[in-house]
């Protein structure tokens, strides 16, 4: 086996010998690939999401992006043994192969008020990559970070745990009893849309008012919070680490929906750690971490007791392992 050791402390094994892969994680906001083998990731690309066109534009996106990626390490994309794919759901199934039916992907989920550039209410995803490779592997985000943090990062050695991503949507996987939940469809875990409050501000890519997802993700705070200053999420925490009491009050807020998923994960799943990554979380850590965790206190102690939520282990590198665990 060779070793990477990765900024975050935690070993990350290869496979001595391990066939060259791609590893690919769709986000609302961008997608990145990176390729590994034996001798551990090499290179990093990242392009905006693909999201005006024909609906297999994404799919094409990464196709290219995969090509292009392989001619620069001088590979042959046919030398490639797997292409593991992570993407923000829902997924569809057509056919036995996943679609995409995401929120902050899809412009013909919410219609036009969500401000999308398509009236997608799929967008082709596997079918077009099998055509393109031949061993390819598609899952949640959530599922595969979950997979990658009990593989390599604070997860490990435990048989009841999540994994919660806080970026441009809202993202979990779950593990009871060593199994992580698929669903389905692939679609369990997706606690991002569970319902909040009728907040006539936070309406969903789903369609839905007032989910989770609606009220916290990264790209809902612009969009509710535009009015009062903060235009993103970078200047809602920059004014809260300013000081600014109304920015504060709304990192409250968003810090209490949050912590009402954690605490209905803790109750429903009855786990024993939970570890958060994501571009909102992860940037903000120090300020969130400890709110959430109070967040939690000693509500429902038979419940909650000894429960700890941690940061990812694998860091910003989080998904790029995700999509790695999935074709080990």
């Amino acid at each position: 086996m060779s070793m990477e050791q990765p900024s975050h402390g935690f070993q990350v094994r290869f496979p001595a010998g391990m066939a060259p892969a791609a590893c690919v994680d769709i986000g609302g906001t961008k997608v990145a690939l990176t390729l590994a083998d034996a001798s551990g990731l090499r290179g990093k690309w990242s392009e905006p999401t693909a999201k005006v066109g024909p609906s297999d534009a994404l799919a094409q996106q990464i196709i290219r992006m995969i090509e292009q990626a392989c001619a620069q390490c001088g590979l042959a994309k046919e030398a490639l043994g797997a292409v593991g794919v992570v993407s923000c759901g829902p997924f569809v199934m057509q056919g036995g192969l996943v679609e995409l039916a995401a929120p902050n992907i899809c412009g013909g989920l919410a219609g036009k008020a969500r401000g999308l550039p398509n009236d997608w209410t799929t967008a082709l995803l596997e079918a077009p990559l099998r055509q393109a490779f031949a061993n390819v592997r598609v899952e949640n985000d959530g599922v595969g970070a979950l997979e990658a943090e009990r593989r390599w990062g604070a997860l490990q050695g435990l048989d009841h745990c999540a994994y919660v991503t806080w970026s441009t949507g809202i993202g979990v996987g779950v593990c009871v009893d060593g199994r992580a939940l698929r669903g389905k469809n692939g679609n369990a875990g997706h606690w991002g849309h569970s319902f909040v409050s009728d907040n006539t501000d936070a309406l969903c890519g789903c369609g839905s008012i007032g989910d989770v997802e609606a009220l916290i993700a990264g790209n809902a705070i612009g969009r509710r919070f535009a009015g009062l200053g903060f235009g993103d999420a970078a200047q809602l925490f920059s004014a809260a680490r300013q000081g600014r009491s109304d920015a504060l009050e709304i990192v409250d807020g968003l810090c209490y929906v949050m912590g009402r998923l954690l605490f209905n994960l803790m109750t429903t799943l009855d786990v024993q750690r939970i570890s958060m990554g994501g571009s909102v979380f992860w940037h903000q850590q120090d300020l969130l971490l400890p709110r959430l965790r109070a967040q939690i206190g000693d509500k429902l102690p038979a419940m909650t007791s000894g429960v700890d939520i941690v940061p990812a282990g694998l860091g910003e590198s989080v998904g790029d392992y995700a999509a790695l665990a999935l074709v080990l």
